[in-house]
């Protein structure tokens, strides 16, 4: 995937709020994947920016993260493990050995967007989660919202760490 790939396209300015929301967040998991698109297993593993320990395989282990909490866990209510994450450490998922690869990082984000693509089809924006977060009522309209400004935050931080990496700025 390049950052001109045709799979990864701004959304129209057409379609409802719910089209619109999933359009926005699949550009933005798009991008994720176009900035590590190319790199070596070294690359995805380096620490581009100091002093920052951020990695671009960091990035696709911490959203796989996230998207399995937002969509499966708080949507769904499934009662589901961290996959990286433990009691030992909350950020494991930025933390990874040398027995962890970017391909299996690649992978595990990849099947975890199709288990939240899935278990958000169907729902409408009102429905609410349940309740698994005391004092808070969301909704899938909000985890969206949440998704979508997780990926842009995130998809900066990649744009410096890939433009450190080997020059490419993309779009």
């Amino acid at each position: 995937m390049t950052a001109t790939d045709p799979a990864r396209t701004i959304p129209t300015g057409t379609g409802d709020e719910l089209t619109q929301s999933v359009r926005w967040l699949d550009y933005h998991r798009a991008t994720l994947a176009v900035k590590c698109a190319g790199l070596t297993e070294e690359q995805l593993r380096t620490a581009s920016v100091p002093p920052s320990e951020l990695t671009l395989i960091g990035l696709l282990r911490h959203m796989a993260e996230v998207e399995r909490h937002w969509f499966r866990r708080i949507m769904t209510g499934e009662d589901l493990p961290w996959i990286y994450c433990d009691e030992e450490d909350w950020e494991r998922d930025w933390h990874f050995g040398e027995q962890d690869t970017a391909a299996e990082a690649l992978a595990t984000w990849q099947t975890e967007v199709e288990l939240a693509t899935k278990a958000a089809e169907g729902r409408a924006l009102d429905e609410p989660a349940p309740d698994r977060l005391p004092g808070k009522e969301l909704t899938l309209r909000w985890i969206y919202l949440h998704m979508i400004e997780e990926y842009a935050r995130h998809n900066g931080h990649a744009d410096f760490l890939r433009e450190r990496l080997d020059g490419d700025t993309g779009v």
